[in-house]
């Protein structure tokens, strides 16, 4: 949190020092000019008087030394069913965003932070690692080109790659779930990473790696918004029994390898770090763990019929546990993503995909395994239909999420209206059915939530 305030700090005095007085248009500088033409008659002389204001029109216009923008966004939702560990209110905040940029030469400066009002956390406490408190500071950075070749980013940003949609194999930049799931925006599924960013481009193929100093995690689920399946206690749990999780204190590394050839993006992943949720627990202490993890995997996507087509794989390779033996630590698998998207109709779009998680080991996993085993394969198979209305201002969705393997489906239906350039409205619910409480969308059947939303945008 210190590196963060001292980036925001440094920003803000580079941008006052880069910042100049904008010059005066002519004429308005104050000084007099000579003319020949003759002096008008009195009383249609429509200079002001010496010691008048000049008009408002001619006044100059507040020039801010960076560009400023932003929204402000106000949004409510309720739990559509009863749930005694959590409030009945899902969403209840107010959030100003502001984004402030400058840019210089080579060098930009961007500063996003939000600003908001939310009653729901019993604590208010700031803490931009998790989100917590009445600031998220979602991006603080410079970026330059040093070479022709390199482009850098320094500092808090927002981090994507791979080809899933709302799946993700070789992305291991932290997510928000609680955002995701209690009726956010779709942007705050993904939460900011404090990194340096280094793109490389070459003839051949482009390489960009990310070097993060100090582990971040996703923004999971603590049970602190939304409850969850509690192995420990054998059941459901919320407010009563918050994860309590030990960060690691080191480093991670994301490099990402690709190319276009003949209208298709390749691309090759490697990753060094950590689980990016808890995949363990301390026998111990019974706290929550981020295993040791490496992912190596690769992606194609282009053209296929009348669509687009992607593949995507990985492999996840739990270094903590790579026999599989430890029933502490999630065992090594093997990921796999296929998708397709199509436009069927007038402004009717069709997005499916199909996942799989092969889990390694398993057999010593059901040796070691204290309670019910999990599946060797966990399939999930989505579908994103999107429709545009009233000259592409009115856009309904619904993202479906369905397990055969486990029986528990997500719905995401939504609805955003434009009013005009500056005003939008949304209304969306997160519906989560299973038949089993400990499967991953089963338990979370007490949070369904529908929610309405207003924002202005500037």
């Amino acid at each position: 949190m210190k590196s963060s305030l001292i980036l925001i700090v440094l920003c803000a005095l580079a941008l006052a020092a880069i910042a100049e007085e904008p010059p005066l248009p002519e004429g308005l500088d104050g000084q007099a000019e000579s003319s020949d033409e003759p002096e008008l008659p009195e009383g249609l002389d429509d200079q002001p008087a010496p010691d008048d204001p000049a008009p408002p029109d001619l006044k100059p216009a507040l020039e801010l030394p960076f560009d400023l923008g932003g929204f402000w966004d106000t949004r409510g939702g309720i739990r559509t069913g009863s749930d005694p560990a959590q409030r009945d209110l899902s969403i209840a905040e107010s959030r100003l965003q502001l984004k402030l940029a400058r840019d210089v030469n080579r060098v930009g400066f961007h500063v996003t932070s939000d600003f908001l009002y939310d009653p729901i956390p019993e604590h208010h406490s700031v803490d931009i690692d998790t989100g917590r408190g009445w600031i998220d500071l979602r991006e603080a950075n410079v970026s330059l080109t040093p070479a022709s070749f390199l482009d850098l980013k320094l500092g808090r940003q927002i981090l994507t790659w791979g080809t899933g949609d709302l799946l993700f194999i070789n992305d291991l930049f932290p997510k928000d779930w609680n955002s995701f799931f209690i009726g956010r925006d779709q942007e705050y599924l993904k939460a900011p990473s404090d990194a340096v960013k280094a793109s490389l481009f070459f003839e051949q193929a482009n390489l960009d790696i990310v070097y993060t100093p100090r582990f971040d995690s996703d923004r999971f689920i603590d049970g602190s918004r939304l409850s969850y399946f509690n192995g420990t206690l054998g059941g459901t749990a919320g407010r009563d029994a918050i994860v309590q999780a030990d960060r690691p204190h080191s480093d991670e590394l994301a490099a990402r390898l690709y190319r276009n050839l003949g209208g298709y993006e390749l691309a090759l992943y490697g990753y060094d770090g950590y689980w990016k949720s808890p995949a363990g627990q301390d026998p111990a202490t019974m706290r929550a763990t981020f295993p040791r993890l490496g992912v190596y995997g690769g992606s194609v996507r282009g053209k296929l019929g009348r669509g687009i087509g992607n593949i995507e794989a990985g492999w996840y390779d739990s270094k903590d546990d790579r026999d599989g033996s430890d029933p502490y630590v999630r065992n090594s698998e093997a990921r796999v993503l296929t998708g397709y998207e199509q436009e069927i109709g007038p402004d009717l779009t069709a997005g499916l995909q199909y996942y799989v998680e092969h889990m390694l080991d398993y057999a010593e996993y059901k040796k070691s395994s204290a309670g019910p085993p999990a599946d060797e394969n966990h399939h999930v198979v989505t579908l994103r239909l999107t429709k545009l209305l009233m000259n592409q201002n009115l856009r309904l969705s619904l993202f479906t999420f369905f397990s055969p393997s486990d029986s528990d489906a997500y719905l995401r239906p939504a609805a955003d209206y434009k009013i005009s350039d500056n005003w939008s409205v949304a209304a969306g619910g997160n519906f989560f059915l299973g038949e089993s409480r400990r499967t991953f969308f089963g338990q979370f059947q007490d949070n369904s939530n529908v929610y309405a939303a207003m924002r202005y945008s500037f």
